[in-house]
């Protein structure tokens, strides 16, 4: 079911996977280059409803206009904050997440929405070869439990470049920006999902 919410930066979208018997809610957002349609967000809604765990995928207002390019963080933030209300209104415990800027967001805004958790999917931690340019703060202030699920060879941070701190990681090997993984690699681009996926339902589990 998709339903569509009202914000101050327009219209977004929330596409809802129900869980049967759910105990908690993953709102997850999209990246700046694309859209819900992402392996990553399609493999959790797909699996994560098994595990009591509804997924909501939320498309910003920018993408629901048909715009190609994102707006700035500020407007991003102001988006997700005006879709919270729709998903906190389950009752339920909420799952704050997202891939790229998504997950930006995520973390921006966790605290102060009141999410329990923060999943960050492909985490930005630099611009492409820019690694002087971090974003780790973001991340370290999000202020609740967070997991960061990273590929192994994502040029906007791999593993390795994450400082230490109150979150846990899940290595995706090989994988890029997008979880896609090299065609000779070892594991496979179904095997990359379940190492996702996989790793997302445990640390899950780990929240009740």
């Amino acid at each position: 079911m998709t339903e569509t919410v009202g914000t101050e930066s327009g219209d977004a979208h929330i596409t809802w996977h129900e869980a049967k018997r759910p105990r908690l809610v993953l709102a997850l957002g999209h990246g700046a280059g694309g859209g819900v349609e992402a392996r990553d967000l399609q493999a959790l809604a797909r699996v994560l409803p098994a595990h009591g765990v509804t997924v909501a995928l939320v498309e910003q207002p920018w993408r629901v206009a048909g715009r190609k390019v994102a707006p700035a963080p500020k407007t991003l933030d102001t988006g997700w904050r005006g879709v919270w209300p729709a998903l906190a209104g389950t009752g339920l415990p909420v799952i704050s997440g997202g891939r790229s800027a998504g997950a930006r967001v995520a973390c921006r805004t966790a605290a102060g929405l009141g999410a329990c958790a923060v999943l960050a999917l492909s985490f930005p931690l630099h611009p492409p070869g820019r690694p002087e340019r971090s974003r780790a703060a973001e991340l370290l202030g999000a202020g609740v439990p967070t997991l960061v699920v990273q590929g192994g060879n994502d040029p906007f941070g791999k593993p390795g470049e994450f400082p230490e701190g109150e979150f846990e990681l899940v290595e995706v090997d090989r994988g890029d920006h997008g979880f896609a993984v090299p065609k000779r690699a070892e594991i496979t681009q179904e095997g990359a999902l379940e190492v996702i996926t996989a790793g997302v339902v445990t640390w899950v589990a780990s929240l009740a």
